[in-house]
């Protein structure tokens, strides 16, 4: 798997946490580098460390089915993006008939009304890890395909790391000033991504081996 590949794919694991950063910010009356930094680091921590232990997870396995590594990668991101579709289109409709779930966050009111505004409601660690684990799982399978494909660990999961803190920090800022509007269309185009790259590792196996 090469590095556009592996940004790509990055970028594709992100949009679930991304989705969820912009609905963060939506509930932050304010918005600050520290806050943005906050959320950040909670979904780029797990979205960096579930791969590595799906990573450790298939390594034992790895000898016993490496003839279907590829079909294994591409079931796994093709579930994933799949059900990142369907999710997304099913946001959609509730959104339409006014009735959007927002995966536990309440959008439509600011939760940023502790006296103390440090940290926000939002932000404590019994609404952010919950969320950064939920948003990180599907990175677990994404670390077991990487064993399968022998992808150089420490790379990958650092890039996925980083894009995910980056895009997060984004989403917390674009939540707040422009709304949730970009969340369905943010987890929507992440599950097309991680289908075509799918696809592309089982037709480089089948047909360019």
């Amino acid at each position: 798997m090469g590095i556009w590949e592996l940004l790509f794919l990055a970028v594709g694991l992100s949009m679930d946490a991304f989705a969820v950063a912009i609905c963060t910010g939506l509930t932050l009356k304010t918005v600050s580098l520290k806050r943005m930094m906050i959320v950040g680091l909670y979904f780029g921590i797990f979205q960096a460390g579930m791969p590595i232990l799906g990573y450790l997870a298939a390594t034992l396995f790895a000898d016993y089915i490496i003839d279907y590594d590829h079909w294994i990668a591409f079931a796994l991101l093709g579930f994933l993006g799949g059900k990142m579709i369907l999710g997304s289109l099913k946001k959609q409709d509730n959104a339409e008939g006014g009735n959007e779930g927002t995966g536990g966050i309440d959008c439509a009111h600011p939760d940023d009304v502790s006296p103390s505004h440090n940290p926000a409601p939002a932000l404590r660690p019994a609404k952010m890890l919950p969320m950064a684990l939920a948003t990180s799982i599907d990175a677990l399978a994404v670390g077991v395909s990487f064993a399968f494909l022998q992808v150089r660990i420490a790379p990958a999961v650092s890039l996925i790391g980083v894009i995910t803190l980056a895009l997060s920090m984004a989403g917390v800022k674009i939540g707040h000033r422009f709304g949730a509007k970009f969340k369905t269309k943010a987890e929507l185009a992440g599950g097309v991504i991680l289908i075509l790259i799918g696809a592309k590792i089982l037709v480089e196996h089948l047909f360019l081996a």
